[in-house]
């Protein structure tokens, strides 16, 4: 997982990923794994229910809808930055550009980058369910700008952004909500 991690998919050599599991043979990957991608989609599954959980937990555990989508950002701060582990998210991260060859793991994450606003629609939703949020809220507005913060923050772990810069960035995400959700954002020109 680390090594695609850090490499991305096509980055990850045969070798590289031979000396992550103990050095064992090419015979060996190909025999327990099946190919290089089946190795990849274990090690992506092993991610979100490991690594990648705490975002979700926390989007699904805050009080209101606005202390859900801070904690979800929080916790990807914990994710994208964690001191013994490479820097970024793999769903981000592990194949945004592939070669034609690669296509079908590029589409599998996205179709897993797909699921994020989705989830954070259905924490919105629940909020407006719940009287939290006011029914004239355009979730899908909310959910497409945390996604992309979500995204980026990623982006920036990766290219070297502290922690202080990641909450930073997360409190002026925050700092839009009020807007937001009150109808004072400006809209799309389309």
């Amino acid at each position: 997982m680390n090594v695609f991690r850090k490499r991305g998919y096509e980055g990850a050599t045969l070798v590289d990923l031979q000396e992550a599991m103990g050095g064992i043979t090419p015979t060996s990957v190909y025999a327990a794994f099946g190919s290089k991608e089946k190795l990849f989609r274990e090690a992506v599954d092993h991610y979100i229910h490991t690594v990648g959980a705490p975002p979700l937990t926390a989007l699904n555990r805050g009080a209101t809808a606005r202390a859900s989508m801070e904690g979800m950002l929080q916790a990807t701060i914990d994710t994208v930055c964690h001191p013994d582990r490479p820097r970024g998210c793999l769903v981000v991260l592990g194949a945004i550009n592939c070669t034609e060859g690669s296509r079908d793991v590029q589409d599998y994450l996205k179709s897993l980058r797909q699921l994020r606003p989705k989830f954070i629609k259905q924490r919105l939703s629940r909020g407006v369910a719940e009287g939290d949020l006011s029914k004239k809220v355009d979730i899908d507005q909310l959910a497409a700008f945390y996604t992309a913060v979500l995204d980026g923050l990623s982006m920036q772990a990766q290219d070297g952004a502290t922690r202080e810069d990641l909450f930073a960035t997360v409190e002026c995400a925050m700092a839009a909500w009020d807007a937001m959700v009150q109808g004072r954002a400006g809209k799309s020109r389309r």
